[in-house]
């Protein structure tokens, strides 16, 4: 006896192998975050924080990140077609190693420890303030200038 027609299971499509579905995305941004991240870390050998002061190095390299993000999105998104890899090594890799929110709650903790509580909920709520203005003001502005630059 056969199963009626209503009542069959569809064949399920093979899945293709790792490395042509997911393999050179997750290569790529293992490629980026390795170069976002030595970014980061010679950022903070160039312009080392002081102890239990602001710091201004993650802070800026957060939001110089956040920007770039802004701009990257809206030209990859917005204005102009990108390889399917260029997002995942920038946007996830580059800029997602050389931001940081690690290093962020550790400078956080470490001024709580050390008696700095005011300095670091300064750093607390400024950062994301900074950050999201950062992502916006890059965004419309990246927005003007294209559409401006457009026949």
């Amino acid at each position: 006896m056969t199963t009626p027609e209503s009542l069959r299971v569809p064949d399920i499509p093979p899945r293709p192998p790792f490395w042509h579905a997911q393999g050179p995305v997750v290569t790529v941004v293992a490629l980026g975050g390795g170069v976002g991240a030595a970014a980061r870390y010679a950022a903070s050998l160039w312009w080392p924080s002081h102890a239990g002061g602001f710091p201004w190095t993650t802070f800026w390299v957060n939001v110089a990140g956040c920007a770039v993000i802004g701009v990257l999105m809206v030209v990859i998104t917005e204005f102009r077609a990108a390889h399917r890899l260029v997002r995942p090594f920038f946007g996830t890799g580059v800029l997602g190693g050389f931001t940081t929110f690690s290093t962020y709650a550790v400078d956080i903790q470490k001024l709580a420890d050390h008696g700095h509580v005011r300095t670091g909920l300064t750093y607390l709520a400024a950062t994301p303030v900074a950050a999201l203005a950062a992502v916006w003001l890059a965004a419309w502005s990246t927005r003007r200038v294209l559409k401006w630059r457009q026949p």
